[in-house]
Order: C-alpha cells, then sequence, then structure tokens
C-alpha cells in the first residue's frame, strides 16, 4: 500500500482508498479528494510538513497525517 505521503515530489498518483475516519475522512473528501481523483505533488514545505498538492484545478496543502491516510497507485 502507497500512500499519498511517498509519492515524490513533481509525480502524480490516483486516489484508490481513503483510510481515514469521521470528520477527517469527510474533511478530506469535501477538498476534492475522492476515489479515482488524480493528485499531482507540487512541493513539500523544508521541515516535511504540509505537502502542497494540486487537485482538480486548484493547489491544496495537507498535511503528512492526513496524506497517510490516503492510499494512492
Amino acid at each position: 500500500m502507497k500512500t499519498l505521503k511517498e509519492v515524490p515530489v513533481g509525480t502524480s498518483a490516483t486516489v484508490v482508498k481513503l483510510h481515514g475516519e469521521g470528520a477527517v475522512r469527510r474533511r478530506i473528501m469535501d477538498m476534492g479528494i475522492t476515489k479515482g481523483t488524480l493528485v499531482y505533488v507540487r512541493k513539500v514545505a523544508p521541515l516535511g510538513d504540509p505537502i502542497q498538492v494540486s487537485v482538480r484545478g486548484y493547489e491544496l496543502s495537507i498535511r503528512k497525517a492526513d496524506a497517510d491516510t490516503i492510499e494512492v497507485e
């Protein structure tokens, strides 16, 4: 299982499954990250948290803890 947290900068991945629970899962889905969505990792902050991604035509910053709950391929 590969997560969004493990995707290298400058590459894309497709969301396979969300492993979060309750409010965390709902918040991620509300940001546009759903099954089958293409996510491009733009950059990572100097200390590693957060990760900036492009989703559905807009920029989004997501915490590593949240990125670890998003399974990609």
